[in-house]
């Protein structure tokens, strides 16, 4: 099959997630062709079966902004048309979804389906800015199919964009055997001194990511024991996580890492994963980190709770509860068994219900069903005439 995908080009879980399934298909046999502003942080372009098509955003002097959705849209239409695709999978529902729709409809007669993932920030976008609501709901709508990360983003996806359509949940995935190829290697302690436990967090550090709640948390541990926190990423929240470094006298304690190209080399051998969210659609580095053998202390917030078993691969806690986290990291601190259960139990997990192998099946079958037509009607899913 001929497919495109189109996607942000960030470290965040969405680029990651469509990167790591594109590269995924082709391995698999499938020509996909990845299309984005940008190439995409963990694209490996290696293999004949794997494209990328970079969108070119002109200026215009007569638009305060450059077009993006516009000139996207121009680029899937040049894509479809040069290389007879079968379908579009675009991640995000503005503006990709919306791009993606646009695109069908200049192609026809010429047929293409628009499968369209849902990450969480695209839903609730709308809940913050109502404007949105219409152009996500128009693209979501449109689709042909429509799937979410997780149940918690499905449910929330009705309630926001309401109509009634079927989403199909198809988790996010991790190739667990990549911890496999490093746990060899130093991994987190190449970073700290000896006797210190290392914690991490990883992010695009925005503020919805309670990047300062981790700071906070790794202050009051570092009174107790000896410790490292690494902080993986960038974005709008670095410069006031350094300033608060900075004011709790923790600076030398703390590494900022900036963005990496592989996290497994980060995570292997960490202590701790931290991600303590305010909303969090999935939760890719928990999942990230599970699979490296690497216990969770995240929130109790939207789709963590389907990737993390509290008491088992890690603890959740009510948002901004600081006090309650740090309990609960220093249970799994002060206790080496019981965090190498957790580790263990979080790569079980990991394998079990998001190997690569099991979720690329499961997109690769919808996609069957949506260029063969199967989909019944009664699904939800629009059907065109």
């Amino acid at each position: 099959m001929k497919i495109g995908i189109s996607c942000h080009p960030t470290f965040g879980g969405s680029g990651v997630v469509a990167t790591e399934l594109a590269q995924a298909l082709a391995e698999g046999g499938d020509e996909v062709h990845v299309i984005s502003y940008a190439m995409p942080a963990r694209l490996s372009l290696g293999g004949p079966r794997l494209f990328f098509h970079p969108v070119a955003v002109g200026l215009y002097p007569l638009l305060e902004y450059p077009p993006y959705s516009l000139a996207l849209a121009t680029k899937m239409v040049d894509v479809v048309r040069q290389h007879k695709l079968d379908l579009l999978h675009v991640h995000y529902a503005v503006p990709n979804a919306v791009s993606a729709v646009l695109a069908r409809e200049i192609l026809e007669p010429y047929e293409i389906r628009v499968i369209t993932t849902l990450h969480g920030t695209d839903v609730t976008l709308v809940g913050n800015d109502p404007s949105y609501l219409e152009t996500t709901r128009f693209g979501i709508m449109r689709s042909d199919a429509v799937t979410a990360v997780s149940e918690s983003l499905r449910l929330a996806t009705n309630e926001q964009i309401g109509n009634g359509k079927d989403i199909r949940v198809i988790p996010n995935f991790v190739d667990a055997s990549r911890y496999l190829a490093v746990r060899d290697e130093p991994g987190a302690r190449r970073w700290a001194r000896e006797g210190e436990q290392v914690l991490v967090h990883v992010s695009n550090f925005r503020r919805i990511k309670r990047v300062l709640d981790v700071v906070r948390i790794f202050h009051q541990i570092s009174r107790r024991r000896l410790v490292r926190l690494l902080l993986v990423g960038e974005g709008p929240e670095l410069g006031r996580a350094e300033q608060l470094c900075r004011d709790l006298g923790i600076s030398d304690q703390v590494v900022f890492m900036g963005t990496v190209s592989a996290i497994e080399p980060v995570l292997v051998h960490a202590d701790l994963l931290f991600l303590p969210s305010e909303t969090e659609s999935f939760g890719l580095a928990a999942l990230e980190a599970m699979a490296c053998e690497v216990p969770v202390i995240a929130s109790n917030i939207g789709g963590l709770p389907e990737v993390v078993v509290d008491g088992q691969s890690g603890f959740l806690r009510p948002v901004g509860d600081i006090d309650a986290m740090v309990a609960a990291a220093e249970t799994l601190l002060s206790n080496e068994d019981l965090r190498r259960e957790f580790g263990r139990n979080g790569r079980a997990r990991a394998i079990e219900h998001f190997g690569q192998k099991e979720i690329v099946g499961r997109y690769r079958e919808l996609y069957d069903e949506v260029v063969e037509g199967s989909l019944e009607p009664s699904k939800g899913f629009a059907k065109r005439a």
